[in-house]
């Protein structure tokens, strides 16, 4: 099964950038030291899963998605979902956005399917930003978020070896 995780954020705008945090995050608990993903505009494979950071998804990316059998988005929101770190599974579908930079990963799958005719599984991971100042690190909420993020990707990744409390 290839994996490919896709964070995207300006890490110098404060907690637009969390999901370079949680990339690392997760390449921690899968017991990868921190590999710079700014240095790479292709993904960097590591064990099983392939890892990616960009400042924004590009239409290029539906080639790229093409390889893959599963894809986890992971992003910043505003407030815009109610739940502070919010899991969707994802469809490809065209979504239309008041941005003309700004592609939907949902838009992005939708590309992928026409274009290539796959459809990678896909979910999206967003965390909630609360300062969006120029600094490169996350404020006291967002960061606290992380960990929460993070064990959503695991359990994605594995989820025979996540099992709550209790489960036998």
């Amino acid at each position: 099964m290839r994996t490919l995780i896709i964070g995207y954020g300006n890490v110098d705008r404060q907690d637009d950038g969390v999901a370079w945090h949680v990339l690392q995050e997760v390449l921690r608990s899968l017991g990868y030291a921190q590999i710079n993903l700014f240095d790479s505009d292709s993904p960097v494979k590591c064990g099983e899963v392939s890892f990616l950071f960009q400042l924004q998804l590009v239409p290029e990316f539906s080639e790229l998605l093409a390889e893959y059998d599963q894809v986890c988005f992971v992003d910043a929101h505003t407030g815009s979902v109610p739940e502070d770190v919010h899991f969707e599974v994802l469809v490809p579908g065209y979504q239309h956005s008041p941005f003309t930079h700004h592609l939907t990963p949902n838009s992005l799958l939708a590309m992928t399917s026409s274009v290539y005719h796959k459809s990678p599984e896909a979910i999206l991971v967003s965390i909630r930003g609360f300062e969006f100042g120029f600094s490169s690190d996350l404020s006291e909420m967002t960061a606290s978020l992380v960990t929460t993020a993070v064990d959503l990707i695991l359990k994605w990744l594995y989820p025979t070896h996540h099992r709550a409390k209790g489960d036998s």
